[in-house]
Order: structure tokens, then sequence, then C-alpha cells
């Protein structure tokens, strides 16, 4: 009878560890929440998940996270708040998933956020600048992605170093595009006070700006900045240049939306994008880890072209919980928000530790690195453009092409 006991419980050990080993195997399920169909920046989703994709492999590629390999389960937004306010629901209630990313539109991030908060799921913002997003202030959102005021603040700069006297932003009818030109407005009129300023709206899923672009033509600014995501942009930039209002030698263009390094980019604005002034989150001539080039070496090698911002941040966002969940040893939603919020990650784009301070830089990579580049020729490559501001130096306007007509 012993012997049959200690049969019985060597089998039942047997069978705990198997059944151990497989949990132990089981993959982990990270939720994405992204665009994948209009009307919201498919382009965005698309190279969203080209970066995700690319780092989940880099990842399980050398054994997962705890042993486990990343599962990464896609949910398309279309870019509207209630349909990503319904995928986070799905992801963190059905698919049961450890944490959220992949949002890149800042409507959609500020609709999903409610969700997560309510459940306690720790969310990493892939893309989404509104400054609403951090002064939050929920704990289980965090932001190594761009924000308002950090682009504002650099346009801002900048457009006082080119001593614009006059400048008209026109931003896409959300909250990334009101909110960024109320800050840049806001810090022209506090450090530049005698530049003429004014923002417009457009419509993002419009087709036709006609009116606002004439309007502009018979009231020429010095500038003219773009606060708007493709595909309204592009269909804004070539109305703009087909009008002869700018880019023009009287009218300079300058993009605070980090649009030219789209892959669709130059497909669709040809001449309308020669010589437009550029803030951006990439640029090869900056400095990257070497876990950066590697992204980057895998990106071009895949796709036939140069990465982007967007291949990088989304990169990050999976390395992130990755990283978050080595350091907590646990799926735990807790403990993966406690390693966020005391941890420094070693990221594709740099070091960083997440900001405490309230405000605008919760739970924010405050000091993220860009630059300021102009693109000086129709279909130029990333590389080729004229790199005006590294990260952390101050810009050299000298270096900036006029256009001649």
């Amino acid at each position: 009878m012993r012997q049959l006991r200690f049969a019985v419980a060597a089998v039942a050990a047997t069978i705990f560890g198997l059944a151990s080993t497989a949990q132990a195997a089981d993959p982990i399920p990270v939720g994405v929440s992204l665009t994948q169909s209009p009307p919201g920046s498919v382009v965005q989703g698309t190279e969203v998940k080209h970066g995700i994709d690319i780092m989940t492999k880099m990842l399980n590629d050398k054994g997962g996270v705890l042993g486990r390999p990343i599962k990464i389960l896609y949910e398309d937004d279309q870019g509207i708040p209630e349909k990503g306010r319904a995928a986070v629901e799905k992801l963190i209630t059905t698919n049961h998933v450890v944490a959220i990313t992949g949002s890149h539109q800042s409507s959609v991030c500020l609709a999903e956020l409610e969700v997560v908060h309510r459940y306690k799921v720790p969310y990493i913002d892939t893309n989404c600048w509104s400054d609403d997003i951090r002064t939050k202030g929920y704990p289980e959102v965090f932001n190594p992605a761009n924000y308002n005021t950090r682009v504002a603040t650099a346009m801002a700069e900048t457009i006082a170093a080119m001593k614009i006297k006059s400048i008209v932003a026109i931003a896409e009818n959300t909250d990334y595009g009101i909110g960024q030109a109320k800050v840049l407005g806001k810090l022209l009129a506090e450090h530049s006070p005698n530049i003429k300023y004014k923002y417009i709206t457009i419509d993002r899923a419009g087709k036709d700006f006609t009116p606002t672009v004439l309007a502009l033509r018979a009231n020429q600014p010095d500038m003219i900045a773009n606060m708007a995501l493709p595909p309204a942009a592009y269909i804004m930039m070539n109305q703009l240049y087909q009008q002869g209002v700018a880019p023009s030698k009287k009218t300079w263009f300058y993009d605070g939306g980090g649009i030219s390094d789209y892959p669709d980019f130059w497909q669709n604005v040809k001449d309308a994008g020669k010589y437009m002034i550029s803030f951006g989150l990439y640029h090869p001539g900056m400095p990257m880890p070497e876990l950066g080039k590697q992204v980057a070496a895998t990106y071009e090698k895949e796709f036939k072209h140069e990465p982007n911002r967007l291949t990088f941040q989304a990169a990050d966002s999976v390395l992130l919980i990755a990283q978050a969940i080595e350091m907590a040893k646990s799926t735990d939603h807790a403990a993966i928000i406690h390693a966020l919020q005391t941890g420094t990650f070693k990221g594709v784009r740099g070091e960083f530790k997440f900001s405490e301070k309230p405000g605008i830089t919760y739970q924010q990579w405050a000091d993220i690195p860009y630059v300021t580049y102009q693109i000086t020729a129709v279909n130029q490559p990333l590389a080729k453009t004229t790199l005006v501001q590294a990260p952390g130096q101050p810009i050299d306007v000298s270096k900036l092409e006029r256009p001649t007509h």
C-alpha cells in the first residue's frame, strides 16, 4: 500500500512537472490596437505593425521572455475612438493580454486609456502625441512616444531662429492637431510675442481644401506649419503647391507631423515635398544604439527602403513590455506597471527612465531625441536630406535652402 502511495505521488509529481513546463512555455499575450483600415491613418498602422513584428521576432528568436514566446494579438481600431475602446476591451476581457500597445492616434489613445485605467492593465503609448494623455495622470499609461509640447517647443525655437514674422498652422480637427496648434501658439506668445500666429483646422477625412488654400494665397504668411496626418496632409500639401502658396519664395512649409519619412510620402506629394522643413524623430545622421541599427537593417532587408520613426517607436513598445516582464519576473499587471515606473530601459532609440513629474511629462520619456532637417530634392532619401539640427544641438538655419519660385 505504501509503495502504491509512493507510485501515485511520483506520477502526480511527474504530471505536475509536465504541466508546469507546459504552462511556463505558454505564449505571453500582448494586445495591439492599431489602424488597418480607413478612415484612420493606415500608413501609420502598417509601419507600427512592421516595427512590432520585427522586435517580436528578435525577442522570440532569443528565447522569448521568462522562457516563453511573445504572442501579438492585433485589433483594427480604424482610427476611430469607439473602435479603439472596443478593441482594448476585447483584448483585456477575452484575450487576457498582459499589456496593450500599438495605438498611434491621440483621439483613439484617449478613449483606450479609460478602459485600461478601469482594468488596471499596463498601456504603452506607441505614437499618440496629445498632452492630455499625460496630464490624465493614469498610473497604467506609459509614454515612450513624442508629445505635443516637445514638438511645439522645437518648432517655436526653429521659427524664432528663422526670424519668421507671420505663421499659419494647418491642423487636423483631432486632439493631436488642435492640441499641437494651441501649444505652439502659447509658446510663441510667451517667447516671440511679435510673431503673428493663427491656426486653422481641416477635416482629417477631407478630400478638397481649396477654399482654405485660396484664402492663404490671398494673404501669404512667411510660413505654413503642418499639423495633419495623411491622407489629408498629402492632399493639402499638393493643393498648397499647385496654387503657388508653399513651399515658395514667399512662404516656407514646415511639417510638425513627422510625415516625411513615411514610405508612401513621395508617391503622394512629389514636387510639393521639395524644400519642406521637417521636425523628425529619426534621421540616419543621428546616433543610434546597436539594437536600433539591427532593427533598421532588418527593416531595410525586408521592405527594401529606409525605416522611419514609427518602426523604432513600435519596436520599443514591445521591447519595453518584455523588459518590464523580465524585471518583474512576472506577467502580473501590477508587477509590470511597477517595473515600468521604477526601471531604466535600454531601447532601440536610447536609454531612458520614465519621468515621475505630474503634468505633460508624467510617465513620459521627457527628453526624447528629435532632429530638424530639410528636403532639397524630389524623391530624396532621408539619409540625403540636410540635417540642420542634431539631437541636443541648436538649429543651424544657415543650412536651409530657400525655394526659388
